[in-house]
């Protein structure tokens, strides 16, 4: 099960009980019962769907940051600016995922009556996986996109310098009879997340996923925690990078870049910014129809010949589908690491952290 070259043996936790735990976390880290279990499930929600970069790992470094008060642990976003299909949302420095979910949401309401709504996000946090907010989109069979900024760590195509961050984008788009498209990217090759457990392992990041402090490729993962990720597909990752990054914060007088932090001092308090979007598709065609035609396309995607090695291709969304039917079966795998930090967390505030033993 594990995705890096010696990772411990992990543990499987029934979800409903591993969110208890992460709940009574931020419960005693002073959020509402109702922030606390937002923050839960979409935490939760994203280790069902292994996308563990943005699941309960995360937890202690937000209980770390509610407890410092550098982030509001009661904040109410609010919309500051309205104009039919354009809303612009404070966040009040709380936690992104309550901002996000507010946010789209809201979009999703207006884009009701508009067709398309947009909902940008100022003075926000760490928003947790893009995904969870297009998929508010499509349960309510409407396409949804979603960007967030993102601390830099990666540099102008040619550059040395840290200035621009991997800012994730997500594209969402509901279908009939199949299961919905989604895709959630971000726009380097990796996370330092990812190369940080490889620098625990002592062993050798794959080739091309960094480069070191001059801009040349390398594998050795000193020398990658010092330089730089690589983009996605040369000066296009960059290109697409910085475009998401400004739809994320000009809009709602965000930090762009360099303006939201480092990996040395952290990210700057209130200073992340998001996009959500919400296009209701019976303002352009008719729904059903729509889906009959995403069907097909799914159908015609997987129906490809397949290159010799290769058991099957995934439509966008689908693996994660079904990794995360395996995972509400068998349990949310965690690493032992993951582990000792969620119950740190939960003695530090006096949360129950018994499921975890």
């Amino acid at each position: 099960m594990a995705e890096y070259p010696g990772v411990e043996d992990e543990r499987r936790f029934a979800h409903d009980a591993l969110a208890g735990v992460v709940a009574g976390i931020f419960r005693g880290s002073g959020s509402g019962a109702d922030d606390a279990g937002l923050l839960s499930d979409h935490l939760v929600r994203a280790d069902l769907r292994g996308i563990h970069s943005h699941g309960v790992m995360r937890v202690p470094n937000y209980a770390a940051r509610l407890a410092k008060g550098a982030i509001n642990p009661t904040g109410r976003p609010r919309i500051v600016k309205d104009r039919a299909g354009a809303l612009v949302v404070d966040g009040d420095n709380s936690m992104g995922q309550i901002g996000g979910t507010f946010a789209m949401r809201q979009a999703i309401e207006r884009a009701r009556a508009t067709g398309v709504c947009v909902a940008t996000v100022g003075h926000s946090n760490h928003a947790g996986a893009m995904e969870y907010y297009v998929r508010m989109a499509v349960d309510a069979d409407m396409i949804g996109i979603a960007t967030t900024n993102a601390i830099p760590t990666m540099a102008p195509w040619g550059g040395i310098d840290k200035l621009v961050g991997l800012n994730p984008l997500a594209f969402g788009f509901p279908a009939g009879e199949e299961r919905p498209l989604l895709l959630d990217i971000a726009l380097g090759a990796t996370a330092h997340g990812k190369m940080q457990i490889y620098k625990q392992k002592g062993a050798p990041i794959p080739q091309g996923w960094a480069f070191d402090d001059q801009g040349q490729p390398t594998t050795d993962i000193d020398a990658a925690l010092k330089g730089l990720v690589q983009p996605i597909g040369g000066h296009k990752g960059i290109g697409l990078a910085i475009s998401v990054g400004i739809l994320s914060t000009l809009l709602c007088d965000a930090g762009y870049g360099s303006e939201s932090g480092n990996m040395i001092e952290g990210p700057r308090t209130g200073r992340d910014g998001q996009f959500y979007m919400a296009l209701d598709i019976a303002a352009f065609e008719d729904l059903e129809r729509f889906k009959q035609r995403m069907d097909r396309i799914i159908r015609e995607y997987r129906s490809t010949r397949l290159a010799a090695g290769v058991e099957r291709v995934y439509v966008p969304g689908e693996m994660e589908d079904d990794i995360e039917r395996r995972n509400r079966r068998d349990g949310v795998p965690l690493n032992e690491a993951t582990i000792r930090n969620l119950a740190e967390a939960a003695a530090l505030v006096g949360a129950d952290a018994t499921a975890l033993r």
